[in-house]
């Protein structure tokens, strides 16, 4: 009883003293939880209005007759329900059988492209964890692809693929040997090989730089200790390096994918509105079914369709690496 009234005494004669549980307590408190959202308010506000809000716009225009003659007021476009992707999704069409072309070559370039910048970028940045000479210069120089801007490396690889004049014909042709003729590389099926050139050359060093960054956290003392058991370096790789890498690679690759399957920067820059039929992606179909025929409709229900697979590819990915994670951790 004492002890109370002595701390009773104590607030009633300090200054700005509060009970306990009083409403300035709870109120400091509520400005320290709402705080963070506060900062991130600004954030979110230009993510709704840059992502959102035209995301949410496509896809009504995805359930619209959506053509050139409407597009100055595309809210009072007639409405044509799932017309849209019947006509998409009919494979036996010119329009749906030609999606499926462009969606399996995306698939293709897809895999082969980020299987390549996966196996250089780790390769490189193996090569290149011990400390020696110039480490600094090299990981400098690996990095310049992925500081170029796209336009500037892209458009530097369109005259290096010139049929007269470029670099490449000029190498494989006229100083290797390795052509019976100068090939055309920007049209026909040259162009899937190209186009994939372009994107590995301009993808790996991110990989280069991910791995790079995870192979810091792996300790030495694992590497010293398995060479004391005799393990070389293809076993230290393999036991090592790679389950360490396990959690890194994961979010790598899935990036990789996603970057890759939507990317419209280079095969547009390298070939213009008008892709070969061999390096038609699916992001450039796209825009030529929405620009170029001035369909808009089915050009928005073309891109909600390939939102709705990238979502399943990547719910189903992560669900499967997470799994994998946990039979791992036990």
């Amino acid at each position: 009883m004492t002890t109370t009234t002595v701390e009773q005494a104590v607030r009633e004669t300090t200054p700005g003293a509060a009970p306990p549980g009083a409403p300035r307590r709870r109120t400091g408190r509520l400005r320290r939880i709402g705080l963070p959202y506060l900062l991130l308010l600004p954030a979110l506000v230009l993510e709704l209005l840059v992502h959102l809000v035209p995301m949410a716009a496509g896809i009504v225009m995805s359930f619209k007759q959506l053509t050139q003659f409407h597009i100055r007021d595309w809210g009072a476009a007639p409405w044509s329900g799932l017309d849209n992707y019947s006509v998409s999704v009919d494979f036996d069409a010119p329009v749906g059988e030609a999606l499926l072309h462009s969606f399996l070559v995306t698939v293709g370039f897809t895999l082969l492209s980020v299987g390549l910048c996966w196996l250089i970028g780790t390769a490189a940045a193996i090569c290149l964890q011990d400390a020696f000479r110039g480490r600094g210069l090299l990981r400098a120089l690996f990095l310049v692809p992925y500081a170029l801007p796209v336009y500037t490396a892209v458009i530097t690889w369109v005259f290096m693929f010139q049929h007269d004049n470029g670099l490449v014909n000029h190498v494989l042709h006229d100083q290797l040997g390795l052509t019976d003729k100068p090939s055309f590389w920007l049209i026909g099926d040259n162009s899937f090989w190209a186009l994939l050139t372009v994107s590995v050359w301009k993808g790996w060093p991110f990989a280069f730089l991910i791995v790079m960054a995870g192979l810091q956290n792996i300790p030495r003392e694992l590497y010293e200790a398995a060479a004391l058991d005799g393990a070389g370096t293809w076993q230290q790789i393999r036991r090592i390096t790679l389950p360490s890498l396990r959690p890194v690679n994961q979010v790598l690759v899935l990036v990789l994918f996603l970057w890759t399957f939507n990317d419209f920067n280079t095969p547009y820059v390298l070939f213009g509105k008008a892709a070969p039929q061999a390096a038609d992606l699916i992001s450039v179909h796209i825009y030529q079914a929405s620009f170029v025929t001035w369909n808009f409709g089915t050009g928005s229900a073309m891109s909600v369709l390939l939102l709705l697979f990238l979502l399943v590819v990547t719910g189903v990915y992560l669900a499967v690496t997470s799994r994998g994670r946990r039979t791992a951790d036990a």
